[in-house]
């Protein structure tokens, strides 16, 4: 043992040992919580830092906040339905027109696919010229056949223009507009002819119906 060595008091030279063993252990424990928590974090990071647009769960686009509907603007019913609505003009929606008759039938197919929550779910044309339906398209897209309400402009000025600015809004005028019971604009979808597309409209609408009943009216 070296002189240096005989001067170090026993006591000290303990809890230097202590002390690095204390060390040790700390560090040891916190790579135990890093890798424990590690997932945490990640999760965090991707859904409030990155946000990737692939981890969306619906496929239709939400409107937030919703858009009210003003019941004055037609004399029927939306508070407390659920309201599929596409605005074209009669004298564009002919027979020979297929991407109006597109619009139609993706609606009239997605009250059908819905099955038996088909009753919550309500269609309607704005038919925005106020010209005759083509009778041809009237057979297959009336309120019978089809469950369609084919309604107007409405005739005050200041109600037309107020609709067609709510209608609108955001590029969302040529798209299928989604009403929720409140009545208000929620979500908007694509017209499409994709069978692909139309599986994940249907699930967003199918989710939408499972998940709220607040302030629906089925009378």
């Amino acid at each position: 043992m070296s002189d240096k060595e005989l001067l170090i008091p026993a006591s000290q030279t303990d809890a230097s040992a202590i002390n690095a063993q204390t060390r040790r252990g700390r560090l040891q424990m916190l790579f135990l919580l890093l890798a424990c928590a590690a997932p945490v974090i990640a999760s965090y990071l991707a859904y409030y830092v990155f946000k990737p647009e692939g981890g969306k769960t619906n496929f239709g686009t939400l409107v937030q906040p919703a858009q009210e509907l003003n019941p004055a603007w037609f004399d029927m019913p939306f508070k407390g339905k659920w309201t599929l609505l596409v605005a074209r003009p009669a004298s564009e929606c002919t027979a020979k027109n297929e991407s109006c008759l597109e619009a139609l039938f993706l609606m009239r197919q997605l009250r059908i696919a819905v099955g038996r929550e088909s009753g919550r779910v309500q269609l309607v044309w704005i038919n925005t010229d106020g010209k005759s339906v083509d009778p041809e398209v009237l057979l297959a897209y009336d309120q019978k056949t089809a469950g369609f309400q084919i309604l107007t402009l409405p005739t005050d000025p200041k109600l037309k223009g107020e609709f067609e600015a709510w209608l609108n809004r955001d590029g969302a005028g040529q798209k299928i507009q989604l009403i929720d019971p409140s009545p208000a604009k929620m979500m908007v979808f694509p017209v499409t002819n994709s069978p692909k597309e139309f599986g994940s409209i249907k699930k967003d609408l199918e989710k939408l119906l499972r998940l709220n009943r607040k302030g629906e009216n089925l009378q």
